[in-house]
């Protein structure tokens, strides 16, 4: 079987135009988003959002998802959360991942922190984990600063209970971001585990899944390879260690510390092979392994269909509630 498609990605990917000469995207279509003023006014909204500066030269951002009732003398687990889009497109305003915060933040119940990080190609890889290296250091900061409305979080997060999670690239990033929190003294912040949904992974060897769903109507193979030829260092190809968590064996002493780690894997995602691969690589390095398979269904699934949202936020409870 061919490993090449006929699909065009950038018309695929919406219409963007590349220009090499400046390594820039032009993104001629932005997804349908919802602003914290426009969420905050519907009528009996449980949750409520705030935007937040974080990086005015990267232009990073943050938006806060709080309970507007949370349990009484209960403190909530905190979740920061990492969106997807290749790493090259999309952000935490895009109704898809707002919709799922907003379920994570009202049904678990928990404090989501959505984290909007550097695209590329004009800030490639890794500027996306360096930004997720800072957020976490700012929950931490959180967690020993003073008090006021500048560190509200500390009345109702339990800073001893957090989760890094994304979907996609964010799962990816999420990985990315724990093995590097491990190096680093974050205390008293805890990060108790990891749930990637659907993870953006990739590798020059091309597997089954890829192979099986080459021209997928949702996620053809196409556009991946186009979103790691943008994303990557220059130079590189997919067997780097952002994209293939298979080929460095440095980090298995690190890994084994993730604690625990929930993985999505739809069976009509073409990377569905290298997620289950990658549950398996976790397992035999000690990590206790949520793998939340499910035969049917494409890439981003999880995100794109409301009962699918649910039914995702009620796997993710019975996760975090997992001791």
């Amino acid at each position: 079987m061919a490993d090449q498609s006929s699909i065009d990605p950038y018309k695929r990917m919406i219409n963007s135009i590349y220009n090499p000469d400046d390594d820039t995207l032009t993104r001629l279509l932005t997804f349908p988003f919802i602003t914290s003023e426009d969420h905050n006014s519907i009528p009996n909204q449980p949750i409520f959002t705030q935007d937040i500066p974080f990086n005015t030269t990267h232009k990073t951002w943050l938006r806060l998802y709080k309970p507007i009732n949370p349990p009484l003398n209960t403190k909530l687990p905190l979740i920061l959360y990492f969106h997807g889009g290749g790493f090259i497109i999309c952000n935490p305003s895009n109704t898809m991942f707002h919709d799922l915060c907003t379920s994570m933040a009202f049904q678990l119940p928990a404090v989501v922190i959505s984290f909007g990080y550097r695209l590329a190609p004009e800030s490639r890889l890794p500027a996306a984990y360096e930004d997720a290296v800072d957020a976490i250091n700012w929950v931490r900061n959180q967690a020993v600063g003073g008090s006021g409305e500048n560190y509200w979080l500390k009345d109702i997060v339990d800073f001893s209970n957090c989760y890094l999670m994304g979907t996609s690239a964010g799962g990816n990033l999420a990985y990315h971001a724990a093995l590097r929190a491990l190096s680093m003294d974050i205390k008293p912040l805890i990060i108790r585990g990891i749930a990637l949904n659907q993870p953006f992974f990739g590798g020059q060897q091309r597997i089954s899944s890829e192979l099986r769903l080459i021209d997928s109507k949702v996620f053809p193979l196409a556009m991946s390879d186009l979103m790691w030829e943008l994303s990557l260092p220059k130079g590189s190809d997919r067997d780097h260690e952002y994209s293939n968590p298979m080929v460095n064996e440095s980090y298995k002493d690190k890994i084994k510390l993730l604690g625990k780690c929930f993985v999505t894997v739809r069976g009509g995602d073409i990377m569905s092979d290298r997620q289950l691969e990658f549950g398996k690589m976790l397992e035999a390095n000690g990590v206790n392994v949520v793998m939340w398979f499910q035969e049917e269904g494409y890439h981003g699934m999880d995100i794109l269909e409301p009962q699918k949202t649910q039914d995702l936020v009620m796997a993710l409870k019975n996760f975090f509630l997992m001791d």
